[in-house]
């Protein structure tokens, strides 16, 4: 089973959405570069929000991503997960970043197999703040496959 049939059967579905002021999804060649896409949970890290409310921004976060690259790509299929950026907004003695970034790449691995084609490289770093407050934001890089 593919990608596509596996996010369907997760229940994510995507709706066509209209282009808006900056490009989310753009090819360069047979990679997909996305652009950082933000949870709409707000708040911070180590301050008020748990890691396991992290993990649920997260993976918000990716499947936004999700949403981005099937409207250029057409389908989740043919595609393999090269790279994530995990910015997390949180306190400066909040060190579990890696662990609330888990949730973009759990939900891959999970569409895309973890010793597959989701098996990706992966940066996870804490910042002071977000855009609008929110909890994760999550950049990726697929390839065409």
């Amino acid at each position: 089973m593919g990608a596509e049939q596996k996010a369907k059967d997760l229940g994510i579905a995507f709706p066509k959405k209209e282009k808006g002021y900056l490009n989310l999804c753009i090819r360069v060649g047979n990679l997909l570069f996305t652009s950082g896409h933000v949870s709409d949970m707000k708040g911070k890290l180590g301050a008020g929000l748990t890691v396991e409310q992290g993990v649920q921004a997260a993976r918000e976060c990716a499947v936004k991503i999700l949403q981005s690259v099937h409207d250029l790509h057409g389908t989740l299929d043919g595609l393999r997960v090269v790279k994530l950026l995990g910015c997390v907004n949180s306190t400066p003695d909040f060190t579990d970043q890696h662990l609330v970034v888990n949730g973009a790449s759990d939900l891959f691995h999970e569409l895309f197999g973890k010793d597959e084609l989701g098996y990706h490289a992966r940066s996870a770093l804490g910042f002071v703040s977000l855009p609008i407050g929110s909890a994760v934001e999550v950049e990726a890089i697929f390839e065409v496959v």
